[in-house]
C-alpha cells in the first residue's frame, strides 16, 4: 500500500478532516479534503464536524483552527512548520506598540501567533484585508501588522493616512524584487504578471504588475483567465493547483526560488505518522483563545 493510500485509510478510520494550504507539496494537496488560502481554510475548520482536523500548513493556521473549533483535536504533522513572518512580532512587542498609540485599533494579519491575535482587535487575510480596514471608521488610528508590504498595499487601496505599519515581511515574498520582475518580463514578453501583495516586487513595481491578488484571488484568476501565459509572483506551491484548474494555460513562477521551507516541512510520511500516533496536538490556552477569537470572528465575517 502506498503512503498516500495509508493516509487516506487512517483518515477515514479516524473520521479526520485534512486541510491543506495552497503552498503545500503537490502530493499533500492531492489527498486533502479542502485546499485553499488561510481564510477559506479557517472557515472550513470552524464548520468542521469531524472529531480530528489535520492541518497541512503552518503552526499559526493550526492554532487558528483550534481557536475556532476548540472541541476538536487539531494536529500539525510537523512542529518545524513555523512562519518567518509570524516570528517578526511578539505579543510583548505589540503591547509596547499599542502603548505608544493609545486608542489605536490593531489589525493583525492571520500570519501571527495566537498570543499576538489575543492582543488584536481584528484579524485579516490578504483576501479581505482591504475590507477589514475599510470597515473601521476613517478617523480611527490603525496599527497594521506584521507585513509592511501587504500593509502598504492596503494603505494605498484605502487611502488611510492614519495607518501605521509594523516593519515585518515574509522572507519568501520579500525577496521577489522589481529586478526579478523585469527579467521575467524580458524572458516572457506578452505574459500577464500577477503578484501577491506581500511581494516586494508587487508593492514597489506596481506599473509592471498587471494584477495584485491574494492566493485565493490567484486561484480564481486561474479559473477565469484566457491569457496563454502568466507569471506568478508568490510561493511556487500554488502553481500545482493553478495548472490543475486550467491545464490549457501556462503558469510560470516569477522565481523558481520562491519556496517557503516551512510550507514544505509536511510530507506524506508526516501525515501518516500524525494520524497513526496523534502527533502533534495543538493546544491554545483558554484565556488566549478567548481573546484571539474576537478578531478571528471579525475576520471570518468580513
Amino acid at each position: 500500500m502506498s503512503v498516500a493510500s495509508e493516509v487516506l485509510r487512517l483518515k477515514e478510520a479516524r473520521g479526520a478532516l485534512l486541510l491543506a494550504h495552497n503552498y503545500q507539496r503537490p502530493e499533500v494537496q492531492d489527498i486533502a479534503d479542502f485546499v485553499g488560502d488561510s481564510l477559506y481554510l479557517s472557515r472550513k475548520a470552524r464548520e468542521a464536524d469531524a472529531p480530528v482536523i489535520v492541518f497541512a500548513g503552518v503552526r499559526f493556521m493550526a492554532e487558528t483552527a483550534k481557536i475556532l473549533n476548540p472541541t476538536k483535536t487539531v494536529l500539525l504533522p510537523d512542529l518545524k512548520a513555523g512562519c518567518g513572518l509570524a516570528d517578526s512580532i511578539t505579543a510583548d512587542q505589540l503591547r509596547s506598540w499599542k502603548a505608544a498609540h493609545p486608542g489605536a485599533v490593531v489589525v493583525s494579519y492571520i500570519n501571527t501567533s495566537a498570543e499576538v491575535k489575543a492582543e488584536s482587535d481584528y484579524c485579516c487575510t490578504s483576501s479581505n484585508a482591504v475590507r477589514v480596514v475599510q470597515g473601521i471608521p476613517s478617523d480611527v488610528e490603525i496599527l497594521f501588522l506584521p507585513d509592511m508590504f501587504l500593509g502598504e498595499w492596503v494603505r494605498r487601496r484605502t487611502g488611510r493616512s492614519n495607518m501605521h505599519l509594523w516593519a515585518g515581511d515574509c522572507p519568501v515574498h520579500a525577496k521577489l524584487r522589481p529586478e526579478d520582475l523585469r527579467k521575467a518580463r524580458a524572458a516572457h514578453p506578452g505574459a500577464m504578471v500577477i503578484a501577491h501583495p506581500e511581494c516586494g516586487c508587487g508593492s514597489q513595481a506596481l506599473p509592471e504588475v498587471d494584477r495584485i491578488l491574494s492566493t485565493d484571488g490567484m486561484i480564481r484568476y486561474a479559473e477565469e483567465t484566457r491569457a496563454a501565459e502568466t507569471l506568478v509572483a508568490t510561493e511556487v506551491g500554488i502553481l500545482h493547483r493553478m495548472r490543475q484548474i486550467n491545464p490549457n494555460a501556462r503558469f510560470l513562477p516569477l522565481s523558481e526560488g520562491a519556496i517557503c521551507p516551512y510550507m514544505k516541512e509536511i510530507d506524506l510520511e508526516d501525515l501518516r505518522t500524525s494520524l497513526a500516533e496523534d502527533r502533534y496536538r495543538i493546544e491554545v490556552p483558554a484565556p488566549i483563545a478567548a481573546k484571539a477569537l474576537v478578531g478571528l470572528e471579525r475576520m471570518i465575517a468580513s
